[in-house]
């Protein structure tokens, strides 16, 4: 009858070993998706993210998406800063946010870029009544491209089938930032 509580013991044993290994492995995990999934610039994100009733950690998954939060980057079409402005775009609402942009290289000031980038995509879910992907969308190709793809029945107006639209970029960009999206959620919540 000893025999019995002895194995017991090892089998409890091993059981609290396998649950403090799981549970390290789980904390390391978290600890490299925080490292890959960053939330740098936080003050500004929550700021005008908040200011522009969207979430913060949407606008994080945005700023993954177009500069892995490189600050001082400028892509191939001339898009600045964090959240990847186009000069033109960041004139017209700087403008209305009465934020000064007088040369191009205050659109790699991060709190300037987040400012206007967020009241931007904000303005962009505004117009698609309130449908993230179709504004995530239009960021990224254009509303000229959107309207057009709605217009033409590629896309419905509602963004139902939103996997339909014809840029792989765009595509592949919406995609990314919503599996961003569900990952900084997980992490942050």
């Amino acid at each position: 009858m000893k025999a019995k509580p002895k194995k017991i013991l090892i089998i409890l044993s091993i059981i609290i070993i396998i649950m403090i290994l799981l549970f390290g492995v789980l904390k390391i995990q978290n600890y490299i998706l925080k490292k890959i999934y960053k939330t740098s610039y936080s003050e500004y994100v929550y700021k005008y993210s908040q200011e522009n009733n969207i979430d913060p950690l949407l606008t994080f998954a945005i700023i993954k998406a177009e500069s892995n939060f490189k600050r001082n980057i400028k892509s191939k079409s001339g898009a600045i800063g964090l959240m990847q402005l186009m000069e033109s775009t960041a004139l017209e609402e700087a403008e209305e946010v009465n934020e000064e942009i007088s040369v191009t290289e205050r659109l790699y000031n991060p709190e300037i870029n987040i400012k206007i980038g967020t009241r931007y995509y904000a303005k962009l879910i505004k117009k698609y009544d309130g449908n993230t992907l179709l504004a995530l969308a239009a960021y990224n190709a254009g509303i000229g491209n959107v309207d057009s793809w709605i217009k033409q029945g590629i896309i419905k107006e509602d963004g139902s089938d939103i996997e339909k639209i014809p840029f792989k970029e765009t595509n592949n960009y919406v995609r990314k930032i919503v599996r961003d999206y569900k990952i900084y959620q997980k992490l942050y919540k």
